[in-house]
Formats: structure tokens, sequence, C-alpha cells
């Protein structure tokens, strides 16, 4: 369902980047402006560049470079450049001449995952394009947030030890939520780069977009335009592709040693469950029941409950790094972590069923 709508949402963006004359000068932007771009059939691969082809299930597969690309049936295909690749993050969004140069790297396919995290990226947030500049908003966004909540502690006059546990953190943090490497992190200032003032008064002055002017089909890092539709079928897709590689990687991070902890772990299995099932059965956004449509404010309410899952999710990513990284030491307090996750998923997905304002939602 959310499939089929989300490629009627991108078709236009499809349309652009499958242009075969478009498509020997796309080449040039690999590497250095973008990290990955649709690729037509019939294509070869770049030097340097690996192939990325999607089906409509999530299921992905790659070809080397100097491959022809030759999609199934319903598949999608992507030229992607592993990099290096440099960009400056603000991990303060109330310091922005605070900042982190960072040189990363895509994650070369491992033969022994079940799944490879790039590429699960692809499939559901590529988009037409992964430019450079959006990649590193997602990047600082995602920083911030840990920061933020406390999970990630980057303190003024940072000691080597205190340094070190950051890097440890923020390294895991990038591999596990997009699947890259990060090879270089050092402090820099972005003050004579970055007028805060003017940043206030660029917030001051901009006039938030109304709803209906947000486009989620544009390529990850333009200006996105609020379309309900859009915006929900890629919540749904994220959640109904994720929630089960997410799933197999919580039970492979950590394994409780006591059995207290054994049934909490089976329990949120068992509540995550649940949620991807509710997911892969989600009724159509603009219907109340069958044939009967749906009022146009339900449908934002809707949309709006989709996004929020969709955030939940990536708290989720977020909760499996500092598993990975802390493993049995920080294995008690994830569980909390997660009982809070797991429920914020759970309400917004029966939010997103529902067809009227939760009882919840009217008491707040």
């Amino acid at each position: 369902m959310f499939g089929s709508l989300l490629k009627n949402c991108l078709q236009f963006s499809l349309h652009r980047s499958l242009n075969p004359r478009q498509s020997e000068t796309a080449d040039g932007r690999l590497g250095v402006s973008a990290l990955a771009l649709q690729a037509p059939a019939g294509a070869s691969v770049p030097g340097a560049c690996a192939a990325v082809l999607v089906d409509a299930n999530g299921r992905s597969r790659r070809l080397a470079a100097g491959g022809r690309i030759a999609p199934h049936e319903g598949e999608i295909a992507w030229c992607v450049h592993p990099g290096p690749y440099s960009c400056e993050l603000a991990p303060f969004a109330a310091a922005p001449e605070i900042g982190l140069r960072v040189n990363f790297a895509i994650d070369a396919s491992d033969p022994r995952a079940t799944y490879q995290r790039f590429d699960l990226f692809l499939a559901s947030e590529g988009g037409a394009a992964v430019e450079l500049d959006g990649f590193a908003a997602a990047m600082e966004n995602t920083l911030q947030r840990e920061l933020a909540q406390g999970n990630l502690d980057l303190p003024p006059c940072t000691t080597l030890e205190e340094w070190n546990v950051f890097r440890a953190g923020f390294n895991q943090l990038m591999y596990t939520r997009f699947g890259v490497i990060v090879d270089d992190c050092v402090p820099v200032d972005l003050g004579a780069a970055r007028d805060y003032a003017q940043l206030l008064e660029n917030r001051m002055t901009q006039q938030p977009l109304a709803p209906q002017q947000r486009d989620s089909a544009a390529p990850l890092g333009a200006q996105q335009v609020f379309v309900p539709a859009c915006e929900d079928a890629r919540a749904l897709r994220r959640l109904f592709l994720e929630l089960p590689c997410l799933m197999c990687a919580i039970r492979l991070a950590a394994l409780p040693q006591e059995q207290e902890q054994f049934r909490q772990q089976q329990e949120l299995m068992r509540r995550l469950d649940l949620v991807s099932l509710a997911v892969g059965t989600m009724p159509a956004l603009e219907l109340r029941a069958p044939n009967q449509p749906l009022a146009h404010e339900e449908q934002l309410r809707r949309a709006r409950h989709s996004r929020r899952a969709a955030s939940a999710l990536d708290e989720a990513w977020a909760m499996l790094a500092r598993l990975k990284t802390g493993g049995d030491a920080v294995l008690g307090v994830s569980f909390d972590e997660a009982d809070r996750i797991v429920a914020n998923l759970e309400y917004e997905t029966a939010g997103r069923r529902s067809v009227a304002v939760l009882e919840e939602e009217v008491a707040a």
C-alpha cells in the first residue's frame, strides 16, 4: 500500500533522475556533492562506485563497479560512491560556532550481515538522491538530539578520556543509524563561517511553511514541503522496513545475563512485534472505512502520528548504538529507555490507525 503510494509521490523526481541524457553528467556529483543517485536501467556502474538495487519489499543487492545495471521488476537502483566525505557539524544548536569537522565513508558490504545498514537507509529514506549537505544535516540532527537527551556527553574543556568516550559513542551512533564509518572527528571553530546573530535573525524572520507546502518527496537535504500522503507513506515505509531489522539487531546486541532481564527483553520484543504487525496492516490514510473518505483534518492528524512514530524509531536506533558500546553496563538502563520508546511507538501507531482523536490527546 505505502510502497505504491511512495512510488507515485517520487515519480517526478524519478523521471528527472532517470533521464539518460543527465546520467552522464550525474556521475560527477557522486563522491563530491552526493553520496548516492538513482540510476537508469542499462547504465554502467562508474569506477570506485557500487550499485545498490532495492525491490518493493526493501530487499537489497549490490553490484560492483563496471557492472551493468539490470534491475528486476519493481527494483530501483542507486549508484553509490563510498567516499570519503567531509562535513562540519554543530553539536549544540544554541552554540553554532562550536563545531566538529567529520570525515566519514560508507561502510563496505559485509557478507556476514543479514542486511547492510546504508542499503536499508537507501531503501527507506533515500529518495531520488542523497545529497551530502542533506546527509550532513541528518547527522547533525541525530547528534544534537543525543547530546540534548544526555545520551552523549561533550563537556567544555574535554579531557582525553572524555573525548575518547564521546568518539566511541559518536562513531557507533553514525554507523548504527546511517551505515557510515567515521574516519576522523576534530573540534573546529565555526565562528568565522557561521554568524550566530544572523542565524537568530533568520529564525525570527523565517515564516513557517503550512502543512500543505512541505514536500517529503524531495531529495534528502532539499527544502521539503509537507504533503500528508507522501509524509505518511515515507514514515510507514521506514517503520515497515526498519522495525524487523531493528528487532533482530537488538536481540544480537546484548544477551541478558539474568532471568528478569531476559523476561524484559522478551516482553519488549513481543510489543515490537505487535507494532510491526500494526504497521503492516495499517489502513489507508484517506479512508475511515471502506468507501468512506476521511476528513482532511483527520488525514493531517494521522500523518503527524506517522511522523512521530518515525522519530521514535530514530531514538530506537540511537539506543541500539548505546547498547553496542556499553554492553551489559547499560543493559538495565536501556530497558527503561526501550520501554519508553516502545510505548511511544505503540501510542503513535494506534493514533495513526484511529479515525478520530485519541482520548489521551483530548485529555492532554
